[in-house]
């Protein structure tokens, strides 16, 4: 073997044959096989085997977003995947909270109210618990990959013809024979944002609310409405009754603090109710 170091020189006699070395038990490059190889949309295609922790739901005996307060509850990795005759769905959820979608022809927020539309048509529905790490590399890919370009500290998924890599800050952590036709890459967000249901199946958390003279007491600590309402929502509903009174819609609030959307349609309802709110 030469020293790389010194000048380059000619070995006077042939070198000895050099046995590769075993493979490394602690190899951090892990080799992937995809779940779903035949799918199209690009987030499906890159999903990596995982047998399921929950298999054939059905909104006949599970309430989907009951479920999904569970995962977001256990801060759970991993995604979902929902089959009804030849339609699927897939969404990817990061500490619970779904970050990305896709489904035949949408992806995103559109394709997150898919998935609960074909749940709710009689899909069956499975969970596929994900290392963390391997869910926010995957968490960047959208309806489009972008001109690779590795940086040091690189996180996402870098495609190309022969084959998918999984970088993390920089280093690869995983390969799979997943494919696009052309190379580009899925870089992952820093921390990934929260999908919020579309207007068309969650219109009430695009609106606006305006507080009533009951809501501004509910609000004023020297009242008694205050102690009641403290009581009964505590912090997190005085802190989301203060935001929309400043004109925050609820699925903004939801964006800004992480809150799960169905945790908020409850208070909105039970703030309506009791005359606290009105729509704008």
């Amino acid at each position: 073997m030469t020293d790389s170091s010194g000048p380059p020189h000619t070995p006077a006699v042939p070198p000895a044959p050099v046995t590769p070395p075993a493979p490394d038990p602690a190899d951090p490059v892990t080799a992937l096989r995809p779940m779903f190889p035949e799918a199209a949309p690009f987030l499906a295609r890159f999903l990596p085997e995982s047998a399921p922790s929950h298999a054939g739901l059905t909104h006949h005996f599970c309430d989907l977003h009951a479920f999904l307060k569970y995962l977001h509850e256990q801060a759970w990795y991993g995604y979902l995947h929902a089959a009804y005759g030849d339609q699927q769905a897939f969404v990817l959820l990061y500490e619970g909270r779904a970050v990305t979608a896709a489904a035949a022809s949408a992806t995103g927020e559109q394709a997150l109210g898919e998935l609960l539309s074909l749940y709710e048509q009689g899909a069956r529905l499975s969970a596929h618990p994900l290392p963390a790490q391997l869910t926010h590399v995957l968490s960047g890919i959208g309806s489009r990959a972008w001109k690779f370009n590795l940086t040091e500290d690189f996180t996402g998924l870098h495609a190309r013809p022969g084959g998918a890599i999984f970088y993390v800050k920089g280093e690869i952590t995983a390969t799979m024979p997943a494919t696009l036709p052309y190379e580009g890459a899925f870089p992952a967000p820093l921390r990934p944002q929260t999908l919020i249901l579309p207007r068309s199946l969650a219109g009430w958390a695009h609106h606006h609310y305006a507080l009533t003279l009951r809501g501004k007491d509910a609000l004023n600590a020297i009242t008694d409405m205050h102690q009641t309402f403290r009581a009964r929502h505590g912090q997190p509903g005085i802190a989301f009754m203060r935001a929309l009174g400043e004109d925050i819609s609820p699925a903004e609030y939801a964006l800004r603090t992480d809150i799960a959307l169905h945790d908020l349609e409850t208070m909105v309802q039970d703030f309506l109710t009791d005359g606290l709110i009105r729509e704008h």
